[in-house]
């Protein structure tokens, strides 16, 4: 539990400083798709930061090894979606948008397994 409330306030520290990165850092430095795509990744960053934070709090409640795993699913979902789309935004390198897509399915694993596990324990 202790573990997904310190990466919860990490992410959610890391989602202002980029957000703000990102309105004030990059203006004229990236092409408007690249400033999208830099929205995008910290939008889904903080939504996941949030349901990390979440998941933190119910593991005092639900003792299941499914919420520890949506957990570890949100933290690599942030990493690999919102981590991929942020270089790409700067780079432009388009092997980084390839790995996107895990990112996104690391989140819906996530969610599966929340769902799952608040079903099954209450």
């Amino acid at each position: 539990m202790k573990i997904f409330l310190i990466l919860a306030v990490i992410n959610g520290f890391l989602a202002v400083a980029l957000g703000a990165f990102g309105a004030h850092g990059l203006e004229g430095k990236v092409s408007e798709k690249g400033l999208d795509q830099w929205g995008k990744a910290v939008d889904y960053q903080m939504f996941h930061t949030m349901a990390l934070f979440v998941t933190a709090l119910l593991m005092s409640k639900i003792q299941a090894g499914a919420m520890t795993g949506a957990g570890w699913f949100f933290f690599i979902g942030i990493l690999l979606f919102s981590g991929s789309l942020y270089i790409y935004a700067t780079s432009g390198i388009k092997v980084f948008a390839m790995i996107t897509p895990f990112g996104g399915l690391s989140f819906l694993i996530g969610w599966i397994l929340l769902g799952y596990a608040i079903i099954k324990n209450h």
